[in-house]
């Protein structure tokens, strides 16, 4: 990137303007990238990198993140309020919630026409596209060593109305040209899959860029994790791209109607049944098990829906809630355990 860039080059919009004092002097900047106890930003001036220790002010900044930072360019200020935001529960049992990106205008779902190709993953991952706002495109990689492309393009484009499916050759520039749509100035697309799927070689396609990437192992064609940082790539078509680490489990937060979304056809079904909390097992006037008895509506779909929906019930829940929760629990096993012990032979 050049050492000046506009802020509408780096994707600033009214949006944000819109959050910030006239009166302040404090100046926009975009966050390239994050590393353990510092960032990286752009700003009009060029880019420099902020110690983030011992200010509050950075909690939970992500990559993609627009934020303002002092006259003397050592400190951030404040953290501007994302028109995006793509989110997972961080791992552990605390059940705090992680920011994976900001900001950005289109995802894209990357796969391969492998054995990585994988529905209930890529149902995943267009919840969270569709709960942050992002426009969904799936690309399937690899498609010069599939026997039939057209059976995974076909596959996917059966999950959620409407989207859309490109099928291509990651080192092939004139098959990658389609993604360019995308990837215009002051324009923000990320990318999620798993490692291996050929999200980096994309990047090197779209930004002429060399980043390192990683052939997939020839046992069971799952890929090695080469990105171990998200990070900005700016795009030879002048927009920007966020890559992240591949990461196998993706945890729903607070997705409710975004499942909805991606399930459409199962959630308006739903809503013609009898009762308004049908399990959608055994209850009379259940639509849902007519259409599966019809042949109309498939079961496994319905079993991925209905899995993803108790995922994210969990994992919205508050974590006050859950410990509360699980400190009731304990003390109920504490309870029964010692009333065992008071009557071994009891019955």
């Amino acid at each position: 990137m050049s050492t000046e860039v506009s802020l509408t080059t780096l994707g600033w919009r009214q949006h944000f303007q819109s959050q910030v004092n006239p009166d302040s002097t404090d100046a926009p900047a975009r966050i390239m990238s994050v590393h353990r106890g510092r960032v990286e930003i752009a700003r009009e001036s060029g880019e420099s990198s902020i110690d983030l220790r011992g200010n509050s002010a950075t909690l939970g900044l992500t990559v993609g993140d627009w934020v303002l930072v002092d006259a003397e360019q050592s400190q951030i200020t404040t953290r501007l309020q994302p028109f995006a935001l793509f989110q997972r529960r961080a791992a552990g049992t605390a059940g705090d919630i992680q920011a994976i990106a900001a900001n950005v205008d289109t995802l894209f779902i990357v796969t391969s026409a492998n054995r990585d190709f994988n529905v209930a993953r890529l149902e995943r991952y267009l919840a969270i596209a569709h709960d942050a706002g992002a426009f969904p495109v799936i690309i399937i990689t690899k498609r010069d060593l599939a026997e039939s492309p057209e059976d995974f393009v076909a596959a996917a484009a059966k999950l959620s109305a409407g989207i859309l499916v490109e099928v291509l050759d990651a080192r092939d520039e004139d098959q990658v040209a389609v993604l360019r749509t995308w990837c215009g100035e002051g324009q923000t697309v990320a990318l999620l899959g798993s490692s291996g799927v050929g999200k980096s070689t994309i990047i090197n396609t779209l930004s002429g860029s060399d980043l390192h990437t990683s052939a997939a192992r020839e046992d069971d064609q799952r890929g090695r994790h080469t990105t171990t940082s998200r990070s900005m790539h700016l795009l030879l078509d002048g927009g920007w791209l966020i890559d992240t680490p591949g990461m196998r489990e993706l945890q729903l937060v607070d997705v409710g109607d975004a499942l909805d979304d991606v399930f459409s056809d199962v959630a308006a079904l739903a809503e013609r049944c009898r009762f308004t909390d049908c399990g959608h097992e055994s209850e009379p006037g259940c639509v849902v098990q007519e259409a599966i008895a019809n042949d109309t509506l498939d079961p496994d779909r319905l079993r991925r829906y209905q899995k993803l929906q108790l995922e994210d019930r969990r994992n919205t829940e508050s974590i006050a809630e859950r410990r509360s929760r699980d400190k009731h629990f304990g003390k109920m096993i504490k309870s029964v355990l010692g009333e065992k012990k008071k009557h071994p032979g009891g019955r």
